[in-house]
């Protein structure tokens, strides 16, 4: 019970299949109490019986909304008390070239991935100060180190690369509040995100430049945010964690 009594938030948590939802249920199964933030509505109505409503809280809510996000967090407060742990993990992406990259779209991936990651700690870290402890973890992505070549465009590249300056930041910021913050850089997941956009050709080529020879899973992920929310990794703050099976070595 690596989380138990901690309150965790996992923005970008209702997908059936994707890597939020799997953290949310790997950290309700180690003791915490769950906070599932996501916009799509349907989903998170969906989801919400799936926890004990003792230990959970299910809220619609865009991370690129900045009362949205303090709305979540004085939502968690008057239910919890405390928040102990954000996952930035909400994000969208959108597989274009360079040139075809519209203002409008910019805008879009820039303000979900990374204006997000900004409004959701600002909105959580004075509740951190306060208890003088805490853990943010931000899903960044292996685009952001070798400039995309999967399914970003380079907007993408450039937002998940603007969270990891973004996260270093905070960690020597923080850091004398007892908040730790961290990255993780996922490879290729397979998420709904990756589902269908894959032939076995494509599929074949991709995996020759993976040493562990196989796609990621949404538990691949979530294990690495269990080690970074909890206390067996609580001298580590300002790190990036590569969870990519070797596709980037560095």
């Amino acid at each position: 019970m690596l989380l138990k009594d901690k309150v965790c938030i996992v923005t970008g948590a209702a997908g059936e299949k994707g890597i939020g939802l799997r953290t949310a249920k790997l950290f309700y199964e180690n003791g915490a109490s769950i906070v599932i933030s996501d916009i799509n509505q349907q989903a998170c109505d969906q989801v919400r019986s799936e926890f004990d409503p003792e230990r959970s809280l299910v809220v619609v809510g865009n991370v690129a909304n900045r009362d949205d996000c303090f709305n979540l967090a004085k939502a968690v407060t008057d239910k919890f008390g405390r928040i102990d742990v954000l996952i930035n993990n909400a994000g969208i992406t959108q597989p274009v070239k360079f040139e075809e990259i519209l203002p409008e779209d910019y805008d879009r991936i820039l303000d979900v991935n990374l204006r997000g990651m900004l409004y959701m700690s600002q909105a959580v870290v004075p509740h951190m100060k306060t208890a003088k402890s805490g853990s943010i973890i931000n899903t960044s992505s292996v685009s952001a180190q070798r400039g995309g070549g999967i399914f970003g465009g380079p907007h993408y590249s450039a937002a998940k690369a603007g969270m990891l300056g973004l996260g270093k930041a905070m960690a020597r910021e923080l850091g004398a509040f007892g908040i730790r913050i961290n990255s993780v850089t996922p490879g290729l997941i397979a998420t709904d995100i990756t589902a269908g956009k894959l032939d076995d050709q494509m599929k074949a080529k991709i995996l020759e430049g993976i040493p562990l020879a196989r796609m990621g899973t949404p538990e691949d992920v979530a294990k690495a945010f269990l080690f970074l929310a909890s206390d067996l990794s609580s001298y580590i703050t300002g790190a990036t964690l590569d969870v990519n099976g070797g596709m980037h070595i560095h």
